[in-house]
């Protein structure tokens, strides 16, 4: 049979620093969505190191989501559960009609709860209103406290943060004008219209930002 695994390079990379930051922020119970898996290396990698949590992957590409099926056979990670076809500009997201995941057997049921959403490196390879859905996806299905956890590049103030983000945006917007390295000021007015509250910003390799929110509540 052929490997449908896929590789990417970023991921050996930040995946680290990523575990790092997420083993201080994670609440010590609950599921975590992550939003547009791509090739399934973080899911894996992420899972295994943060586990018992559930870690849900999803993306709306079915060759990625391939590409995480394998990952998950190949590693045998036991709280990586099966990818979720979820874009999220299409409401309602699977969680909201279907709140119990497939492969949640393993799990006690009467203790399934949604913890976190991590997303990395989607905003600027989308458009803007792929940001607008995940802040509002994310206003919906978090508990108050729950965590949302961006990864990527961002301007900062209007400005790239160094030449070779600059390069990089240009680079996308070849590709496709609506792509690009968004603003994070936006991004965080985006989430604030959803009930998420911004809690830090943290540097991170290859000038690189991890943005952390927190939907707003008692949790918080």
């Amino acid at each position: 049979m052929p490997d449908l695994r896929q590789f990417a390079p970023a991921t050996q990379r930040n995946r680290e620093p990523i575990l790092a930051l997420l083993q201080s922020l994670l609440p010590p119970g609950g599921a975590v969505l992550e939003i547009s898996s791509g090739t399934g290396e973080h899911a894996c990698f992420l899972a295994r190191h943060l586990g018992p949590r559930p870690w849900i992957p999803s993306d709306p590409n079915p060759l990625a989501r391939a590409s995480i099926s394998a990952w998950q056979q190949a590693e045998a990670v036991p709280n990586l559960l099966p990818p979720l076809d979820l874009d999220v500009c299409v409401t309602p997201w699977p969680l909201e009609t279907d709140p119990l995941p497939p492969g949640l057997a393993a799990w006690d049921q009467t203790q399934w709860s949604l913890g976190a959403i991590v997303n990395i490196n989607m905003i600027h390879i989308s458009p803007w209103e792929a940001c607008l859905g995940l802040m509002a996806g994310a206003g919906r299905l978090l508990p108050p406290g729950g965590l949302l956890y961006l990864y990527g590049p961002y301007k900062q103030g209007g400005e790239h943060t160094a030449p070779s983000n600059a390069a990089f945006d240009q680079s996308l917007r070849s590709q496709d004008p609506r792509w690009g390295v968004r603003d994070l000021e936006a991004v965080v007015t985006a989430a604030q219209a959803q009930g998420l509250v911004w809690q830090q910003t943290v540097s991170m390799p290859a000038q690189n930002l991890s943005v952390i929110f927190r939907r707003e509540g008692q949790g918080l």
